[in-house]
């Protein structure tokens, strides 16, 4: 039968929120790795096509650049009163 939820079977294991030791060490590992290869890396970034460059350079700015997130609202417009919808229309209209 499974544990209730927040409960473990090792209440001295590793805590909520601290970092895994394994992962840790190969992100530091990777950081002194290209870190001591910059030089050797722009010279093979030089020597690609422009098009494998860009394909290159895009993945790497997928773990620096955070990702744009779409944003939705839905408003329920019956649920709002005759001022609150002048009021939204208002505020849309200014930023036109």
């Amino acid at each position: 039968m499974p544990q209730p939820k927040g409960k473990t079977g090792n209440p001295n294991g590793r805590p909520k929120g601290s970092p895994n030791k394994t992962t840790q060490s190969v992100r530091e590992w990777l950081t002194r790795l290209i870190d001591e290869n910059r030089g050797q890396i722009r010279k093979d970034l030089a020597a690609l096509e422009p098009k494998e460059r860009l394909q290159v350079l895009e993945k790497f700015m997928q773990y620096t650049v955070p990702k744009m997130q779409s944003v939705e609202a839905r408003v329920d417009i019956d649920r709002l009163s005759d001022s609150q919808i002048d009021q939204v229309i208002n505020e849309l209209s200014e930023k036109l």
